[in-house]
């Protein structure tokens, strides 16, 4: 890991466990960050080469498309969960207010999912 990704991990690690009942844990491979017994966000250390050193973490489809066709130099879809709304986020490009909104929305996404309607 180079002293940037090391950084950025010690960063989102604070930021990340700071949210009641965050917990962190190896899973693929990568520092990932639970809300309860489900992930809300994962360090993305270049994985597969793709040049991020950022965070996957869970929101809504739509906002996720928002982002990535506004601010594409900070917000990205990340492989395996984009298709499911989560975004990726270029960790030099967010500063820590920014990156903290993002989690705190990510958590309560994953500790408070929206009711399903009934029909």
């Amino acid at each position: 890991m180079s002293d940037e990704s090391d950084e950025q991990l010690h960063r989102l690690r604070r930021l990340c466990l700071s949210l009641p009942e965050s917990w962190e844990k190896l899973s693929h491979g990568t520092p990932t960050f639970f809300a309860g017994k489900r992930v809300f966000a994962m360090f993305d250390n270049n994985h597969h080469n793709a040049g991020h050193v950022g965070v996957w973490l869970a929101a809504h489809l739509a906002d996720q498309q928002m982002l990535v066709n506004t601010q594409p130099a900070r917000y990205y879809r990340p492989p395996y969960v984009g298709y499911k709304g989560w975004i990726g986020i270029e960790l030099s490009e967010a500063d820590d207010d920014v990156l903290a909104f993002h989690l705190r929305q990510a958590w309560e996404l994953i500790m408070r999912p929206p009711m399903k309607r009934s029909s």
